[in-house]
């Protein structure tokens, strides 16, 4: 059958590649069980902690009614922990603690006093909890529910206790950085009542970055570092810090997230860590006595949140054929992200692109159109989708995406950029968007869909953008300042710099100092790059999508872009949705969003 591009007739509904859909994060081994959190569209976006037990069950800790789910820093993320059957949790409607022991209800351990609280270790030798709380705008590190171990600086994360429980490590750093600025790693001693006494700075500093600080089975204290420019691993014994493995690969990540976690101790004398290169994650052992490097060869990328016990290693993982899954590195899969399963005839795999955007190489992934029921007329190039993700400090990756295919299998070409200041491919990658957020980023986009139509792979004529979040706003300058694209849609996405400066939440409230510049003595600038105020240079179609709960970037931020652009006079749908703050969680908001954006898009440029 021959059907023009992007009229193909796709199996592939917003509800299919949206039902029964699960963001897997965050395992947790306690003896023989495996823990990990499955966040439910189905149920509203309700975040559930599950176990798997020795008999392979699969069973819900968490009781209906809690949504176990954190707004330290606003992102959250580590919203729970468990030692010897006992979870401790972080639920979203009143930002309490929890204790629930098997089989019992929970119970909360803190006052619904404003505080909230996250990233939760076990400090055995004092029968406490110990986590991060954020109250009234200051962060600090606490035991639960009362004492304040380490204050002062103005974010923290990672408190772990030592194996003798003699000593307390974590990370701190300070505005205007981010974790992945610089951040500094410290150690203390605790004193006979608990609390920290003498104190050391083991690492890190103003650009410096320290990711995932984890004490080993035998007392030295390992971290991730980018001194050298890459995100390497290192060890403390107490006086000197030393590589253990220097490779031009990353194995640390943008900590947008509490906890966020690349490698862990298999025994006493291996490390199983994960690292990307090229933009592919990968597994290997690392002896950290001979610090011998071994590869193992996996038919998947091994993507968050690794765990490991004995000679048994845990992590979220996928491919480019499979939809992530909770599995372990011999292949056994635990939960799936998904229940459906995409015949491999219907599954666009990704090339990964190198191109040129002025003096420097950008990296992206192509998804050709795939549909094995249609072919387009001869010569007819397909309508081309540029994808902008979110940080915008961070990174896409080239595993299954039900969402993607939704686009593929209708004739869209996509092509998902990893754009200056992403990470993955080393420091100096991500610090090009020093100082030139909304303009290297936009530059790559462009040249991204340029380079795809010099290549035969996009029709000129029907270039698309779309993004989220940062991405959002990288759409929106793109389609402001530049005439490449013919359509866009921003999800959350940022018009005004300035007033996002003023309205934002305190994670990010000085993040734009290191992306654009300081505020106000950088005012003009923040002015120059905000599409609000050159909409008179718009001249296309676009659609906004909005989450009227959302604190990171508030809803005038779309609703001033709507309203510019219907006075102009240009086609432009604004679509809300109560109850969603920053990213849609709820099954029916996403099938919405998916339907309504496909739609916008056939009427633009009159696809059947």
């Amino acid at each position: 059958m021959i059907v023009s591009y992007g009229s193909w007739p796709s199996p592939l509904s917003a509800a299919r590649v949206t039902a029964g859909a699960l963001r897997l994060d965050q395992i947790y081994l306690d003896a023989g069980d495996v823990y990990w959190i499955e966040g439910r569209a189905s149920e509203g976006g309700r975040s559930v902690i599950v176990r798997r037990g020795d008999d392979d069950a699969i069973v819900d800790v968490t009781p209906a009614g809690f949504n176990v789910r954190s707004r330290v820093h606003e992102y959250g993320g580590a919203a729970y922990t468990v030692h010897n059957g006992t979870v401790f949790f972080s639920n979203y409607s009143d930002q309490r603690v929890y204790q629930q022991e098997r089989g019992k209800a929970p119970e909360a351990i803190t006052e619904g006093n404003g505080a909230c609280y996250a990233d939760y270790r076990l400090d055995v030798t004092r029968s406490r909890l110990i986590g991060v709380r954020e109250k009234d705008g200051e962060n600090a590190i606490v035991s639960i529910p009362g004492q304040v171990l380490v204050e002062g600086a103005d974010f923290y994360s990672d408190p772990i206790v030592s194996p003798d429980g003699k000593f307390l490590a974590w990370l701190e750093w300070r505005h205007p950085n981010m974790p992945w600025d610089g951040t500094e790693l410290w150690v203390a001693m605790f004193k006979a009542d608990g609390s920290i006494g003498a104190r050391e700075h083991v690492a890190g500093g103003r650009t410096e970055s320290i990711f995932q600080p984890e004490w080993a089975p035998d007392g030295r204290l390992y971290f991730v570092s980018d001194r050298t420019g890459w995100w390497n691993l290192y060890r403390w014994d107490g006086a000197s810090v030393e590589a253990i493995c220097p490779m031009e690969a990353e194995f640390g990540k943008p900590q947008w997230t509490l906890s966020m976690v690349t490698y862990a101790f298999v025994g006493r004398t291996h490390i199983a860590a994960t690292y990307t290169q090229d933009g592919r994650w990968k597994l290997a052992r690392i002896n950290v006595e001979t610090k011998a490097f071994e590869g193992v060869g996996l038919d998947v990328e091994p993507l968050e949140s690794i765990k490991a016990r004995a000679a048994e290693i845990f992590f979220i993982g996928g491919s480019p054929t499979r939809p992530s899954a909770v599995m372990t590195a011999g292949g056994q899969v635990l939960r799936s992200s998904t229940t459906d399963v995409i015949p491999p005839e219907w599954i666009s795999v990704a090339e990964a692109v190198t191109y040129r955007a002025g003096d420097r190489d950008v990296h992206a992934f192509y998804y050709p159109p795939t549909n094995p029921e249609v072919q387009a007329p001869a010569g007819e190039h397909p309508p081309l989708l540029v994808i902008t993700h979110g940080g915008p400090t961070g990174a896409t990756i080239d595993v299954l995406d039900p969402k993607v295919q939704f686009w593929t299998s209708r004739g869209f070409a996509v092509l998902d950029v990893n754009y200056s200041g992403s990470t993955g491919y080393g420091r100096p990658y991500r610090d090009r968007l020093r100082g030139q957020w909304g303009i290297v980023d936009v530059e790559d986009a462009v040249a991204g869909a340029e380079a795809m139509v010099a290549a035969g792979k996009a029709d000129p004529n029907r270039l698309i953008i779309r993004g989220g979040s940062a991405g959002g706003y990288t759409t929106l300058a793109a389609l402001t300042f530049h005439n490449t694209f013919k359509a866009g849609a921003s999800y959350y996405g940022i018009s005004d710099l300035e007033v996002l400066q003023q309205d934002t939440h305190k994670f990010e409230s000085r993040y734009n100092d290191t992306l654009i510049g300081p505020y106000p003595e950088a005012k003009e600038v923040y002015i120059a790059r905000s599409p609000i105020h050159f909409t008179d240079r718009l001249s296309c179609p676009i659609i906004l999508f909005q989450g009227l709960e959302d604190k990171v970037v508030p809803p005038n931020q779309s609703e001033m872009m709507a309203d510019a652009v219907r006075k102009k006079g240009l086609k432009v749908k604004y679509v809300t949705f109560e109850g969603e703050q920053h990213g849609f969680r709820k099954a029916e908001n996403i099938i919405t969003s998916l339907e309504e954006e496909l739609a916008f898009y056939r009427d633009v440029f009159g696809m059947a």
